[in-house]
């Protein structure tokens, strides 16, 4: 159910900030993360298609009188996509967010506080997953904190990061505190299965393309740092067995991820052909 229960901000009370997310066919979650930027001066929106009624969403929220720009772009990647949303902010402050995040109310709190801050050129954001069987991790199980709210020119996104884009910002980044963002993803794991297979095909071959070397020793231990440091040092066993089985999803992606790789460069090696049954006299 929708929690309209966002408070309604006056344009004069708006924050010298634009928020920018993209999207696609997020019908489902959007409203929230859009109803949570209401503090923001402006809230560029780039949309690559949706069919499922996630603009009229967004254009109902706009008419309502949050300052909503929905522009329409063809896909250009992920990193490109995020560039190019970034590209039309204008105001002093960016705030990156995605279409399955909230600003919290202590975060949004504190917000006037962190643009106000003249010692840095961007801040770092913790996220706090919503976990299945669970709820969301209590705040001292979080993720490790992201760049997502710099000044304007002091930040960009890699055009050629296919997945998990990251935001680079020039200058110095603190940690922001209290308060982070809400990642309201409930997907079963049949489904979330599926994306860690796109992601970790896409990640794959952007190692590839950026001469990353196959490591077999990687694709060995990885998985399990992988899991151990979200269980234990992120606090994800204070979530019972829900927490363990968000930790082990990063690690089946970290073992995708090291196994496509090494096993893309193995078929060129020695590419799919069947041998003459004939000579085959061991089976």
């Amino acid at each position: 159910m929708t929690d309209r229960s966002a408070p309604h901000t006056q344009e004069s009370e708006r924050l010298p900030l634009s928020a920018f997310v993209i999207c696609f066919n997020e019908a489902e979650r959007i409203e929230n993360c859009l109803r949570s930027l209401a503090m923001c001066s402006e809230i560029i929106v780039v949309d690559n298609g949706s069919t499922d009624g996630t603009q009229a969403i967004i254009q109902s929220l706009a008419a309502e009188g949050l300052p909503i720009q929905l522009i329409h772009e063809e896909w250009r990647g992920y990193g490109a996509q995020k560039q190019f949303a970034l590209d039309h902010c204008t105001q002093d402050w960016l705030l990156s967010i995605d279409s399955d995040e909230r600003v919290s109310q202590k975060l949004a709190a504190i917000l006037p506080q962190l643009l106000a801050d003249t010692s840095v050129e961007g801040w770092a954001i913790t996220r706090y997953d919503y976990i299945n069987g669970y709820g969301y991790v209590p705040p001292r199980a979080h993720e490790r904190y992201h760049n997502r709210l710099f000044r304007k020119g002091k930040g960009w996104f890699d055009p050629t990061d296919k997945v998990h884009e990251g935001l680079r910002i020039e200058g110095r980044v603190k940690k922001a505190k209290p308060g982070g963002l809400l990642h309201f993803s409930p997907i079963p794991l049949h489904e979330q299965m599926l994306k860690e297979n796109k992601y970790s095909t896409l990640k794959a071959q952007m190692k590839r393309e950026r001469g990353k070397p196959p490591s077999p020793l990687k694709m060995l231990v990885s998985p399990l740092i992988f899991t151990l440091r979200w269980y234990i040092r992120h606090g994800l066993w204070r979530c019972g067995w829900g927490g363990f089985i968000h930790a082990a999803k990063g690690g089946i992606y970290s073992f995708l991820t090291e196994a496509k790789r090494w096993e893309a460069e193995a078929m060129e090696r020695t590419p799919p052909k069947e041998p003459d049954l004939t000579k085959l006299t061991d089976y």
